[in-house]
């Protein structure tokens, strides 16, 4: 049987992820336009940072120590 990691170390990874993505392309766009990246647009990239993200944590093993 095929040990993966928990469906809860999953979702914490994907949505650290998501707000990293979202506030790294944030900082960008402000020193880029000097104005607020929207909000739909922040969304946007998170949820584009997620799919490849949680796909990859559904494809690896937790460390058997």
């Amino acid at each position: 049987m095929r040990v993966l990691l928990p469906f809860w170390q999953r979702l914490l990874i994907t949505i650290a992820a998501m707000l990293l993505a979202s506030w790294v392309v944030g900082l960008a766009w402000q020193a880029v336009f000097n104005a607020d990246l929207p909000s739909y647009l922040a969304g946007l990239v998170g949820g584009l940072a997620a799919l490849p993200i949680w796909d990859f944590l559904r494809r690896i093993r937790p460390s058997q120590a």
